[in-house]
């Protein structure tokens, strides 16, 4: 069987979104580019079940191999996959915090600024169409254009990026964020911050953990 460390990625990173409540039972899916095909949880199957042979590998062309049928929404993974090279995976959950403002076809403005984390100067809501279908894909395709992350209405929410680590750990940041947005509702309108204010932000994150700063100095 080919990928068995990818496929084994995978069900590591099912077991702890099921773990952090980021998703629940057989809801979401995750995709992985792998070459010129990529590898998708498969349809139905609650992630602590899952074994590597269950992971399907996938063409672009809709095409597959393996024991099992692919997730349902395999054509927005193929899609985003496919346009955007800088990804290489590809997260779809229902978490809590990010499907409430889905709920209500809210995305998430720049009420912190590490909205940018996210790639643009807010977390898009795409409109609501029915789940597993081309439609879908090309309206998920559409909100997370220049962003790595969008919400899709009355469903969940969709982030992608270079590795399986920065997925997950954009993963739960968008969750946060969406949980800090709720709870700012709560009391009122939350400021936004603007966007001269988050192009700033920008800047920062590209050189986050790199910059000198020249009020520091190290000493011993």
């Amino acid at each position: 069987m080919e990928h068995m460390d990818t496929r084994r990625e995978i069900i590591r990173a099912c077991i702890w979104m099921d773990e952090k409540k980021l998703n629940h039972g057989s809801s979401g899916n995750i995709g992985v580019r792998v070459g010129d095909k990529f590898l998708l949880t498969p349809s139905g199957m609650d992630y602590d079940t899952i074994e590597p042979g269950d992971i399907v590998e996938m063409g672009f062309d809709g095409s597959y191999t393996g024991n099992r049928i692919p997730s349902t929404e395999w054509r927005f993974h193929s899609q985003i996959l496919e346009r955007r090279p800088e990804f290489n995976v590809v997260i779809h959950t229902h978490s809590m915090y990010c499907t409430t403002l889905a709920i209500h076809g809210m995305g998430i403005p720049a009420v912190h600024y590490m909205v940018a984390a996210a790639g643009g100067t807010d977390i898009r809501c795409a409109p609501y169409v029915t789940p597993t279908t081309q439609e879908l894909a090309d309206v998920a395709v559409k909100a997370i254009e220049d962003r790595k992350a969008c919400l899709l209405q009355n469903h969940g929410l969709i982030v992608a990026n270079a590795d399986m680590k920065s997925a997950l750990k954009l993963l739960s940041e968008v969750e946060n964020l969406a949980e800090q947005y709720w709870r700012a509702l709560q009391i009122g309108k939350p400021n936004v911050l603007s966007e001269a204010q988050m192009r700033e932000v920008f800047g920062l994150l590209e050189t986050y953990g790199r910059q000198p700063d020249p009020e520091l100095r190290k000493v011993g």
